[in-house]
């Protein structure tokens, strides 16, 4: 009984991200600006890692749930995958940021 919750909520995680649509205009702005100088430049964005996480606690949940880990190994899969998602979604953003000049 408890798997079948475990299974259902990290499916639900990770369906959900996906199951909402983004706004068309959100898809095709760039972040970019003309300055007064001119010249064209980059608006510097932060990501607080949220959506990483996400993707990675279900990863890690799924991951976890394949390998037949038990509820301790699930928690550990799913807090894990959380971890280093968030850490990969903010190192991206930083890394794109430093291409930009930001």
């Amino acid at each position: 009984m408890l798997k079948k919750m475990l299974m259902s909520a990290t499916l639900a995680a990770m369906v959900a991200p996906v199951a909402i649509p983004a706004p068309a205009a959100a898809a095709n702005y760039e972040h970019r600006y003309r300055g007064r100088d001119g010249h064209y430049h980059y608006r510097c964005k932060r990501s607080n890692g949220v959506t990483g996480a996400l993707i990675g606690a279900g990863g890690g949940g799924l991951g976890a749930a394949a390998l037949g880990a038990g509820p301790v190994g699930l928690a550990a899969g799913v807090i894990g995958g959380g971890l280093l998602g968030r850490h990969i979604d903010k190192r991206s953003r930083a890394a794109e940021n430093r291409r930009h000049g930001c």
